[in-house]
């Protein structure tokens, strides 16, 4: 059996990172240099060291045993890609929404989005640098998340914890208790 997960979220939040961190084989990436075609079009605001961006999708494959298998789906995260999702979304049996702390204005559409399909998910909150800057609460009520909603701090470039993102969404979609 196969599942469809994504990973989505705003620009320049750890998707691609975090697709590349946990799939077993080498992850497809659709990741183009920036340009100057992306000046006043991209906001770097705190990302000064971004010099790629996905433009269509990340792909890799998380074997869990024989019989089942992770397929996960990186998104594209500027809003002029967003028309990508719907296509991506379909047969999806759940995501990850990744947040940046220090962004999370850039998550509310993501977060909108699976809202208003009914596509059950989780919030990976991204640490970026080992800070969080605000509470669990905090971030929670920022996003005006419902309660149901998990979020699970994480490093997108240790497997380990992006492990346990991952589980956090399992057990949402398996009505469990969160790790």
């Amino acid at each position: 059996m196969a599942v469809k997960i994504l990973v989505a979220g705003g620009f320049g939040v750890g998707k691609t990172t975090l697709v590349g961190s946990v799939s077993e084989v080498p992850p497809l990436r659709t990741e183009e240099v920036m340009t100057v075609a992306g000046v006043g079009v991209d906001d770097l605001d705190g990302l000064a060291a971004k010099d790629t961006t996905t433009v269509a999708l990340d792909f890799g494959r998380i074997t869990l045993d024989q019989d089942l298998v992770l397929y996960l789906f990186g998104t594209p995260g500027q809003e002029r890609f967003w028309s990508m999702w719907d296509d991506l979304a379909t047969g999806a049996l759940g995501a990850v929404v990744l947040v940046d702390t220090r962004r999370l204005d850039a998550s509310f559409g993501s977060i909108d989005f699976f809202e208003r399909r009914g596509v059950p998910f989780v919030v990976g909150v991204n640490v970026f640098d080992g800070v969080l800057e605000h509470t669990e609460e905090e971030i929670r009520s920022a996003l005006d998340l419902d309660p149901h909603v998990p979020t699970v701090m994480c490093d997108v470039r240790d497997r380990a914890s992006c492990r346990t993102v991952l589980l956090g969404l399992i057990d949402l979609l398996a009505g469990a208790p969160a790790h």
